[in-house]
């Protein structure tokens, strides 16, 4: 099992700084996400100061952009990673969407299936001298002129991940992607028991095997150096799971552990801003299922027992570094697990 890493946003020298102690500290990638920063920018950095620290978003949020600009950027920094870049994509939800990016929103699944499937036309076009024709219900590229056609990528196209939690995007995923992104809000009889499942379903349409497929994903850990670290970590993390139980397309994570009640609970209080009050709604029963929670040394064997043999890399939903060397051990465990 491969552990993923975090590069925050920042100035150029921090990124470069968080990258290379990713790097040091034995990490197999280092991953930024679409939030209060690009998420493509600082892998440009990352790429120049690491050697063999694989580079990738997760995710950055698809509908935000077209497949034309989606499938420039990834062929950029395929090319100026030297082949070390992965292309991790969500969909966001509706709001976000409309209101924060301005963007159409429908069909989510559709759409995204059509999106990838786009960006694969484009780069066929630039990799193989294929003639740019793509036309679907939701976008059309059928102009490439020279001009605009930077050519064979030397490294190749680099995979596409999909970030999926309802059954409709996961059977998407395992149709037209290189691997799945679970999402941090999922539990392993989910994952067993719904996420598996549609994956062979959408494995089915692509004509595709599980060999032929990465699951990766950021998943919560509560742990920590000192007491006051590890309690930290229990309420933030508790507070994270409140957050996202709020909405509504996560219900059936709930719903599958006879918690459906408490998605309206927690919906209802993010109405009314009561963030606080959603985290005091999680109990350690709720929060021992989302979460392994165990002392350092003890993670690389609890997460493994919980989802080996079915994720092939994760990464932590929080980090815990403020004993490095402690915390390059735990790493260097999950090989040695």
């Amino acid at each position: 099992m491969l552990v993923d890493g975090g590069i925050p946003g920042g100035t150029p020298a921090q990124v470069a700084k968080s990258a290379q102690s990713l790097e040091k500290m034995g990490y197999s990638g280092g991953l930024t996400a679409e939030t209060n920063h690009d998420p493509f920018l600082p892998l440009l950095i990352a790429a120049e100061h690491t050697e063999h620290l694989e580079l990738g978003t997760a995710i950055a949020v698809a509908f935000a952009r077209n497949p034309m600009t989606l499938a420039n950027i990834a062929y950029d920094l395929q090319a100026y990673s030297q082949g070390r870049f992965q292309l991790g994509l969500g969909s966001q939800i509706k709001a976000h969407i409309e209101k924060r990016f301005s963007m159409p929103w429908s069909k989510p699944a559709a759409r995204m299936r059509e999106l990838i499937l786009a960006i694969r036309a484009i780069w066929a076009c630039w990799n193989d001298g294929v003639a740019l024709d793509f036309r679907g219900e939701f976008y059309r590229h059928t102009l490439m002129t020279p001009f605009f056609d930077p050519g064979p990528n030397p490294f190749g196209s680099p995979p596409i991940l999909l970030a999926a939690v309802g059954q409709r995007m996961t059977e998407v995923a395992g149709e037209v992607a290189d691997g799945i992104i679970l999402h941090a809000f999922t539990t392993e009889r989910y994952v067993r028991e719904v996420t598996l499942p549609a994956l062979e379903r959408g494995f089915a349409t692509g004509e595709k095997t599980r060999s032929d497929f990465a699951i990766t994903g950021p998943l919560f850990v509560v742990t920590g150096n000192t007491p006051e670290e590890f309690d930290a970590a229990r309420q933030g993390t508790k507070q994270q799971i409140a957050f996202y139980g709020s909405t509504p397309a996560y219900r059936p994570v709930l719903e599958l552990h006879g918690w459906g009640d408490l998605q309206d609970d927690l919906n209802r209080l993010s109405k009314q801003g009561e963030w606080v009050a959603m985290g005091e709604l999680i109990t350690d029963e709720v929060l021992d299922t989302f979460a392994v929670v165990a002392e350092p040394e003890d993670v690389p064997r609890e997460m493994i027992k919980r989802y080996g043999g079915i994720v092939d890399r994760l990464s932590f939903y929080a980090p815990y570094q403020s004993d490095p060397e402690r915390w390059e051990q735990v790493i260097s465990s999950f090989s040695r697990e």
